[in-house]
């Protein structure tokens, strides 16, 4: 599944958020995501802001650019219509309780709230699909978070909680060390700036890929500047259901039969660099390795040398097991 992170880059405005689901479904993507903040549920007025957002505190922010209800319900409805599946964040337990009543089928879990007990504990009462993030998490927050949510369809995220993420912070490696810690799907947030970190966690087994969308990365908000625009996003779509393509057809190195051809045009056969008389017994120095494969294979040579010829053999003339005996 690809997920088209929306997050607040809409900028409050309904519709813009209409418009990415809508843009999220032309790209590629199997779902979109948003977050929901209830900004006096959430945060206190001076909470500071990380170091990629400094514009407005982030409590206004929050505040101004929420939605209602109503116009939540309105956006699933609207995701549903256009067959894209509507996933979003809650950052508080009212928010929890917001999503609930909009009826959604998978909860996403950000990095920030991993260790929030009483949001797990909320999330996990409402038998929902979970991803969770695990961006700025330690393998003992992850433990005692997957305890919490024992029993439940929880599909961890491996993500690093930086923005941009530098390649030497992806750390896909997470990914199978999850896969065999929990015994749980794995999927992938990926905060990088390109393809390569995506493209990666699929082939390492990520069954979930998120990644930011945004119309332009001059857009307003925390997330716009590191996101992919239309064109990056539809080319990551197209590369990921490539790889999946690859991934699921396995090869058998014995199945030749496509290669028929080929090796007869490229192989080497084994010819006679001279005029061999018949009941000649051949010798390495009479013999020559040319293409096309004709006749005996060069890797027989061995089992060729010290046999007798049957019948006169021409200089150039491949050689063939009823030439000698």
């Amino acid at each position: 599944m690809l997920i088209a992170e929306i997050g607040s880059v809409h900028d409050g405005s309904f519709g813009n958020a209409k418009k990415l689901i809508n843009l999220a479904k032309k790209c590629g993507a199997d779902a979109v995501k948003f977050q929901t903040h209830i900004a006096e549920a959430e945060s206190t007025k001076d909470a500071p802001s990380p170091s990629y957002f400094s514009e407005e505190q982030r409590y206004d922010y929050f505040l101004r650019t929420s939605f209602s209800i109503e116009q939540w319900n309105a956006l699933r409805e609207y995701a549903g219509h256009m067959k894209i599946l509507f996933i979003s964040s809650p950052f508080s337990l009212e928010a929890v309780d917001l999503l609930e009543e909009v009826g959604l089928e998978i909860i996403k879990i950000p990095s920030g709230e991993l260790s929030n007990t009483p949001l797990l504990e909320r999330i996990r009462d409402r038998k929902k699909k979970i991803l969770l993030s695990t961006g700025m998490s330690t393998w003992a927050e992850i433990d005692e978070a997957m305890n919490v949510l024992k029993g439940e369809d929880v599909t961890l995220m491996q993500c690093s909680s930086i923005y941009p993420c530098p390649l030497e912070k992806v750390g896909l490696n997470v990914i199978s060390e999850m896969k065999v810690r929990y015994g749980v799907e794995v999927g992938f947030s990926d905060h990088t700036e390109g393809y390569e970190a995506a493209l990666g966690a699929k082939v390492f087994g990520a069954t979930v890929i998120e990644k930011h969308l945004t119309f332009s990365k001059e857009m307003y908000g925390s997330d716009a500047k590191n996101a992919m625009e239309p064109v990056e996003f539809s080319n990551l779509a197209l590369m990921l259901h490539r790889i999946e393509k690859i991934l699921e057809n396995k090869v058998n190195k014995n199945d030749i039969e496509d290669y028929e051809d080929m090796r007869r045009i490229f192989m080497k056969g084994i010819y006679a660099r001279m005029n061999i008389e018949c009941g000649e017994k051949i010798g390495r120095t009479m013999l020559c390795y040319k293409k096309p494969l004709s006749g005996i294979p060069a890797s027989q040579v061995n089992s060729l040398v010290g046999k007798t010829a049957l019948n006169a053999i021409i200089d150039g003339q491949a050689i063939d097991w009823s030439d000698v005996k």
